[in-house]
């Protein structure tokens, strides 16, 4: 069997958790071989998981003949160029979220979050999803969008559910919240395109479009977004220094609240929340309402395992969950996280699609309609009303 050929750009979290799946997928052979980033850590990053070749540019990775798959790993501003660049070289690509987004443009006033339109930016965001979707067709590579959401196991029993019993879907409530990114850059629109509203709920939105599709298709009906109506703000901006010891939100440009509201072309509805505000660690959660049952997927917090415990010092070692803020008192525990959340089932899905040339489950229709849903929330909060698509 051809051994598939990995290379890594960017070596932070998320590399981190693609880096645990690589090691366990199955059936198919799989190498890192080289890995990517500006800062000197890349070297550590490369010594740490036993990656042969580290680069200091993304050119140099992309110019691995070696290599048979690019694993773009980078904050959302450097997306669409790197997915183009690699394409073109003939590279299959692995992206994360979101797809891409407004990140500036000549001329703009920063800071851009508070004064670019939302209209221009969404006519932009999609002039050039058009483009990037264009130059992805003509490479015939596969690009397979990382959304672990839609590979979690509550939600493929979900639409296992969907699928078995037909029924319609009328309402959909999907959350992903914490208590604020520890990354610089997530506070400032021309490095993610926006705030927790597309940097966290671009997963359950994601997630909402995708069962809205599986219902679809196990009607035979064609369902699409009808319109969309949003809410931002930044809820954080009036706490004192003091009130700030858990909550790590600190936006410069970009909202720390945000609900999307998507009505569907046959009257159903969904409901995205995300916080940067939210203590007792993060929070995913799709709760589904059908014609014929309820099915609440609890993907964090869930009770595979709860925990009273009293010594922070005899806990030091042991994870609990991600964004607590302590280990002692009631907790619930995450086993298996990266199981859980479906980082593992899809870069397995991923392997399979380069190994035998499948399309994959998350593909690039969902990272577009996404971005798409996104961008036409911020223009319906920015202007106080429904956009119709």
């Amino acid at each position: 069997m051809t051994t598939i050929r990995i290379g890594l750009a960017g070596c932070g979290f998320v590399s981190e958790l693609h880096m645990y799946a690589y090691r366990r997928v199955y059936g198919v052979d799989v190498e890192v071989r080289a890995v990517a980033a500006r800062g000197d850590h890349v070297r550590d990053f490369a010594r740490k998981h036993q990656i042969p070749n580290a680069y200091r540019s993304f050119a140099e990775l992309v110019a691995d003949r070696e290599l048979d798959v690019i694993d773009i790993c980078t904050p959302p501003n450097l997306h669409a160029a790197m997915i183009v660049q690699a394409m073109q070289a003939g590279k299959h690509v692995i992206c994360e979220k979101p797809f891409t987004g407004y990140f500036g443009r000549d001329g703009d006033m920063a800071p851009i979050g508070k004064t670019v339109p939302k209209a221009l930016m969404y006519q932009r965001v999609m002039e050039e999803m058009e483009a990037t979707r264009a130059a992805i067709e003509r490479t015939g590579k596969l690009f397979m969008y990382a959304e672990d959401w839609i590979y979690a196991p509550a939600v493929t029993k979900t639409a296992e559910i969907i699928r078995a019993t037909g029924d319609k879907i009328l309402f959909m409530k999907g959350e992903e919240s914490h208590s604020g990114s520890h990354a610089a850059h997530a506070a400032e629109w021309a490095m993610t395109g926006g705030g927790s509203l597309i940097r966290m709920g671009c997963h359950p939105l994601s997630a909402v479009l995708y069962l809205k599709q599986v219902e679809a298709c196990a009607r035979g009906e064609t369902i699409t977004v009808a319109s969309v109506t949003c809410d931002v703000g930044n809820v954080t901006a009036g706490l004192k220094a003091e009130e700030r010891s858990f909550i790590k939100a600190n936006p410069v440009d970009v909202e720390d609240w945000g609900t999307l509201t998507a009505t569907f072309s046959d009257g159903t509805k969904a409901t995205v929340f995300s916080g940067d505000m939210i203590m007792g660690g993060v929070r995913n959660l799709i709760e589904t309402y059908t014609s014929g049952g309820s099915l609440f997927a609890n993907i964090t917090p869930n009770t595979h395992l709860t925990s009273y415990q009293t010594s922070e010092e005899k806990l030091a070692a042991v994870y609990i969950t991600e964004k607590v803020d302590r280990k002692t008192g009631w907790q619930f525990v995450c086993l298996e996280e990266e199981w859980t959340r479906g980082y593992l089932q899809e870069v397995q899905d991923f392997m399979e699609c380069v190994a035998t040339g499948r399309a994959p489950l998350a593909d690039l229709a969902l990272a577009y309609e996404t971005t798409k849903v996104n961008y036409a929330g911020y223009w319906a909060a920015d202007e106080g009303r429904r956009v119709v698509l």
